[in-house]
């Protein structure tokens, strides 16, 4: 992805804000003694990297309802990527990834200490529940992060609600995705609504329903409902845009660019809009092959380009590109329509181009 006006400098400023944050936050699981530096280690890694999406918008979102630019937004904006990768490590453990960010999974990384000191017991278990623990903590650091940014305390109270809803939804959206696996959802239907919890509303809709709430508007409770509302209409389209192109780059992406296997969505048995296309449209042949390959843990390259076929050939694939196509087109109309000043509507503009035409 490249960094224009839009993302560019928030990521740099965003990133400044992480590392002097997650400095004070090293020192204090250091009291705790040297056997946590490598849970401090992992963090850092973690957060190291990323497209720092959620707090762009955030940012925007801040900038579309008449906020200026101080040092305190970039804080409380950052806070989202404390959320974001608390969601990451549960979501690696949920789905067994062994990679993330082209880097072992943190459940990985512990299982493989655990084994390489020779403790007792299970290395798996040792590594899921360091897993789930440096997860919950990351969490925890959200709300911290948040409320240590310096906004004025009506606007922190202003944006909570937002923040809270923006947690319980993608929650929400995790266990529906979850459940679809285990019950073999398989409808376009049940998949978009896994993709508007999970991802419309997570990475775009809320971050922007958030620094607006955080800047708050000088035309009152009606020109608040018109922000909201803008936020909504641009937000989940180009949402659900985002998430059709991460479900082709799981099936179809270099993983020396998106940093994970290919077909980890296959392995994983991801019900995604792309498969549950495919699988609406296959013949009795492509469907037997999407169910011979879909959840196996050992899927190999032949079976991962087996499914490729099969999904190119129901004309999923080109369905998919068609949908991101018209849900970025709605996203465009509804920001040319929204209550935003000029700087803030380019640099959405640029943000949806961004978000949707990446190879990773």
């Amino acid at each position: 992805m490249r960094s224009g006006g839009a993302l560019g400098p928030v990521r740099e400023r965003v990133d400044r804000a992480l590392q002097a944050f997650l400095a004070g936050r090293r020192e204090s699981l250091l009291l705790a003694g040297t056997d946590l530096l490598p849970v401090a280690d992992a963090i850092t890694g973690l957060l190291e990297s990323g497209k720092r999406l959620r707090a762009a918008f955030c940012y925007w979102g801040w900038r579309g309802a008449g906020g200026q630019d101080c040092p305190e937004i970039f804080p409380a904006a950052a806070a989202l990527e404390l959320l974001h990768a608390g969601a990451l490590v549960h979501d690696d453990v949920m789905d067994a990834s062994d990679t993330r960010r082209g880097q072992p999974s943190l459940h990985r990384r512990f299982e493989v200490r655990h084994a390489s000191q020779r403790w007792r017991g299970s290395p798996a278990a040792f590594g899921t529940g360091a897993a789930i623990l440096i997860g919950d903590l990351l969490l925890s650091w959200t709300d911290q992060m948040f409320h240590a940014s310096g906004l004025p305390a009506g606007a922190l109270q202003r944006g909570l609600p937002v923040l809270n809803l923006m947690r319980t939804e993608v929650f929400a959206g995790q266990y529906l995705d979850l459940l679809g696996q285990a019950a073999g959802a398989e409808t376009v239907e049940s998949a978009l609504r896994v993709v508007e919890l999970k991802t419309a509303k997570y990475t775009i809709e809320r971050p922007l329903q958030l620094g607006a709430a955080l800047a708050g508007t000088a035309a009152g409770d009606a020109g608040r409902r018109a922000v909201a509302a803008a936020c909504t209409a641009y937000g989940l389209p180009l949402g659900v845009a985002f998430q059709l192109r991460d479900d082709i780059l799981g099936v179809f992406g270099d993983p020396a660019r998106t940093g994970k296997p290919a077909g980890d969505d296959l392995r994983e048995g991801k019900r995604t809009v792309l498969l549950a296309i495919a699988r609406q449209r296959a013949s009795a042949g492509q469907a037997a092959v999407i169910d011979r390959h879909l959840g196996d843990p050992m899927l190999d390259e032949a079976g991962t380009a087996a499914v490729r076929t099969v999904i190119a050939g129901t004309g999923a694939l080109a369905e998919c590109e068609a949908m991101i196509e018209r849900n970025v087109a709605a996203a465009l109309t509804a920001l040319a329509a929204a209550p935003f000043p000029g700087q803030a509507k380019d640099a959405l503009a640029e943000l949806a181009v961004a978000a949707t035409d990446r190879h990773d």
